[in-house]
């Protein structure tokens, strides 16, 4: 578990990064979301309950990418997604709006990646410990998972793969990064988060 120094010199990382980024961000960031709001025919600004630090739910902010109601299930996701939802999906450009996640506090640049009700918050003993920090934009298991949904649609039943081989995975890296943390880590999966193909 990172200590409060560790938590401050984080959350310091993240306000700074922030700062940084949000005045190149902005324009394309309002472009993304009127262009989303015709190619969807909704609201394109998309915000989802996830579970955050300490197990609290919060706003999750993205880009809208698919029509009609966002669904978690990956065939579901490739027979709703628009032309532009499946580019902005594949950029992670729909992830833009989280800069605010990350300003509000609720969420951070590297971490676990927050997940909708039903798993993060139904952790138990020594798997809590990846509730002890604020979920991230990227991490480990976000890089090594970034072809998620190709990888569930190969599979015959997606959330089933998903809570018997993805999830639990997903765990014991989120664990492993939290126990061995380093400000220089963080460093390394952000720039790998933009860089790595």
């Amino acid at each position: 578990m990172l200590t409060r120094q560790q938590l401050a010199l984080k959350r310091i990382f993240d306000i700074s990064i922030s700062i940084l980024v949000l005045p190149f961000a902005i324009i394309p960031l309002f472009l993304l979301l009127i262009i989303a709001t015709f190619s969807t025919s909704k609201n394109g600004l998309f915000v989802q309950q996830r579970i955050g630090r300490y197990g609290k739910p919060f706003a999750l902010y993205k880009i809208r990418s698919l029509k009609g109601i966002h669904h978690e299930d990956a065939m579901q996701i490739h027979q709703s997604e628009t032309k532009f939802g499946s580019w902005i999906r594949s950029t992670k450009l729909d992830e833009l709006p989280q800069i605010f996640n990350v300003l509000i506090g609720n969420m951070s640049w590297v971490g676990p990646r927050p997940d909708v009700p039903g798993y993060a918050d139904k952790l138990q003993g020594d798997d809590r410990i990846i509730l002890s920090i604020r979920p991230g934009i990227t991490g480990p298991a976000t890089l090594k998972y970034k072809n998620e949904d190709a990888l569930l649609l190969q599979q015959p039943d997606p959330k089933e793969y998903n809570d018997q081989v993805i999830w639990p995975d997903k765990v014991e890296m989120n664990k492993k990064y939290i126990r061995n943390w380093s400000l220089r880590k963080d460093i390394y999966y952000l720039f790998a988060s933009i860089f790595k193909k």
